[in-house]
């Protein structure tokens, strides 16, 4: 049994690390699927770039129809084109019978008027091979090539718009990447405040423990009632309590991180990472905002985009002209021969010279750009704001860490103080108990306000489009 724990414990050391912040936050942008999944939209854009670009050289293809039909157009259709018709598909059989005798007969002056009528009648003969040709099963081979000459620009200016996404969605990714990375520095430092939360209550298990063991010794020698004893061990189980939900926490804490970098091995935080706050005036913040955000880049590149949009609708007011090239073969079987070959070629133009549709998705897309512009001026002035919030916030913050360190430093001394009187008999164990949980609630503020701050720097630094090079 010993050495199955031993294994259990070498195995659990092999297989777990504790990490610092750097360290989770490479992992996770190397690791996180979601991240991984939000790239995806850079690699569509280039694909719908592609796509644009493609559009230039035209499309070739490669046809095969087969087909059976006792249609009489049709079976007339498909011998001409395979180059077979003959005077008996026209139906010569049931004409020239009735012709000859009747040209027989006019030679030899033989010719009588029901001969002449009948003469007259061989036009309306209904033709048979012709009205009712035979089932014919039918190949036909192509290779088309169709190709745009002139469209209005409108290829140039689809393929601009493509430019500008690949562009915009790589401004976005990165903004993904900052905002992840916000939120790992969350989860990490919140992790190192669970465990410095474990340790504070640590530290108060070690007080409580000492004032159970003092005021038993006390009791023993009747300086102290059963009362306080009981009071003393109540509070010694509460802190227990805290104890043990602080470590579930700090467990959740690790769990939370273990999703983010896709790392099953991570067991426990190191310190704090602390983000420092640049030193610039107000408005050289906002200034630099505007300048790095990326998510106001990306915003900027759809801006262009849908004024590019504008000319790409505006180009169906011009004329189309493209390409039409077909070679192919048609046969009853299916052959590549020269003898059954055909070619075609052609060039059309296609010119909206009066639709009024057009003028109506113009003048939408205009309003579409200036939509996503107003929005773009919009999220300018917010960004403006948001640094200042974070500006004000930061120095909140970073007034308050001192008042709270300052706090926990004199409860916890006054909590030395208390229990001396207490050992003296100045005091009842009511006030001490009440000392103890003053010292224990400055310990836990001052955790929570350094905590606050380093949040507060990185927000500040994320406002201003810095976060992940403070990181690097």
């Amino acid at each position: 049994m010993r050495k199955v724990l031993l294994l259990s414990a070498c195995l659990s050391l092999v297989f777990s690390k504790s990490v610092d912040f750097d360290t989770v936050l490479k992992e996770t942008l190397k690791n996180n699927l979601e991240l991984k999944a939000k790239k995806l939209n850079i690699d569509k854009a280039k694909a719908d770039l592609k796509k644009a670009k493609a559009m230039n050289y035209g499309k070739l293809t490669l046809g095969e129809e087969i087909s059976r039909t006792n249609n009489a157009l049709y079976v007339f259709g498909m011998k001409l084109e395979s180059r077979e018709a003959t005077f008996k598909d026209f139906g010569f059989s049931d004409f020239l019978g009735p012709l000859g005798s009747a040209l027989m007969k006019a030679n030899s002056n033989s010719l009588t008027p029901a001969d002449a009528a009948a003469m007259q009648g061989i036009l309306n003969i209904k033709p048979n091979d012709l009205n009712n040709p035979g089932s014919r099963t039918n190949f036909k081979t192509k290779l088309v090539y169709e190709v745009p000459i002139f469209t209005g620009f409108k290829l140039t200016y689809a393929k601009k718009m493509a430019e500008l996404q690949v562009k915009a969605n790589k401004f976005k990714y990165s903004h993904d990447k900052k905002a992840l990375a916000i939120e790992v520095l969350k989860a990490y430092n919140g992790a190192v405040a669970a465990k410095e939360f474990i340790k504070a209550l640590e530290k108060a298990k070690e007080t409580t423990s000492s004032f159970v063991k003092m005021i038993d010794a006390f009791y023993k020698e009747g300086m102290a009632t059963e009362v306080d004893l009981l009071q003393a061990k109540k509070r010694d189980n509460e802190v227990d309590a805290y104890l043990t939900e602080a470590k579930a926490k700090y467990e959740l804490a690790l769990s939370y991180l273990r999703f983010l970098s896709d790392d099953n091995k991570i067991d426990g935080v190191k310190d704090f990472k602390l983000i420092l706050p640049p030193n610039k005036s107000l408005k050289s913040l906002i200034k630099t905002a505007l300048n790095n955000r990326s998510d106001l880049k990306w915003m900027r590149e759809n801006v262009k985009t849908m004024k590019t949009k504008v000319k790409f609708t505006e180009a169906d007011k011009y004329p189309m002209v493209g390409a039409h090239l077909e070679y192919g073969f048609n046969d009853n079987t299916l052959t590549i021969s020269t003898k059954k070959d055909y070619y075609l070629a052609a060039v059309g133009m296609n010119w909206n010279i009066f639709d009024k549709s057009v003028n109506a998705d113009v003048e939408k897309s205009k309003i579409e750009a200036s939509q996503v512009n107003k929005y773009y001026k919009y999220m300018k002035k917010g960004i403006a704001l948001q640094v200042k919030q974070k500006y004000l916030n930061l120095q909140t913050k970073a007034a308050l860490v001192k008042e709270k360190q300052v706090n926990k430093e004199l409860a916890e001394e006054i909590l030395k103080k208390y229990t001396y009187m207490y050992k003296q008999g100045m005091i009842n164990i009511t006030i001490l108990l009440m000392k103890e949980a003053e010292a224990r609630k400055a310990r836990a503020e001052f955790i929570k306000a350094k905590y606050d701050e380093t949040l507060a720097a990185a927000e500040l630094k994320q406002a201003i489009g810095d976060l992940l090079k403070e990181s690097k």
